[in-house]
């Protein structure tokens, strides 16, 4: 992604990261808190797959949002924030890419390995924690995206199927196609 992966999005990728730039991320703190809180108590098997990982920190970077998610799985305080770029802490891993190529990585509709030689995915840091993340996810039974989604009751679950009938950026219309089926 020549260095800087905001300059190669087009104008639609921007856009979400155009809107939503002025919005605070106060009011979103406790949603996200409360997701990762479910899903700890949900899928306790995640700590347990990510082993001597559960307490690194991952950068979770949507290129086409305003601000990038602290993720902390740590079994016993996990933690899961937004923070502006530019006042990210210290991380073990970067994880970034466009939210609807990570919403499809964590959905297990496309593949990481191949998002990353091909330029989709930008992973820096720790690649093994990014690793054991990504087989933690991989080894669920059903869809972590869905878990969250279904927290939020039918209005997350439709939200989900609307999400998932947008292609990735970078992806055309046949491998979306393919990466649903």
């Amino acid at each position: 992604m020549n260095g800087n992966p905001h300059s190669t999005l087009a104008l639609p990728a921007r856009l979400p990261r155009l809107v939503l730039a002025p919005f605070p991320l106060a009011p979103m703190q406790p949603v996200l808190a409360h997701i990762v809180r479910r899903v700890s108590r949900a899928r306790p098997e995640l700590h347990a797959r990510l082993g001597p990982h559960a307490r690194k920190t991952f950068l979770i970077d949507p290129v086409n949002l305003p601000f990038a998610l602290v993720l902390v799985p740590d079994p016993e305080a996990p933690e899961f924030r937004a923070v502006r770029r530019h006042a990210a802490p210290p991380w073990d891993v970067r994880i970034a890419g466009t939210v609807l190529t990570l919403l499809a990585v964590i959905d297990g509709r496309l593949d990481p390995d191949a998002l990353f030689f091909g330029r989709g995915l930008v992973i820096e840091g720790d690649t093994e924690a990014a690793v054991c993340l990504r087989n933690a996810i991989d080894d669920l039974e059903g869809s972590l995206a869905e878990d969250v989604a279904a927290i939020f009751g039918p209005p997350g679950r439709a939200a989900l199927a609307v999400l998932r009938r947008i292609p990735p950026a970078g992806l055309d219309e046949e491998e979306h196609e393919h990466a649903r089926a």
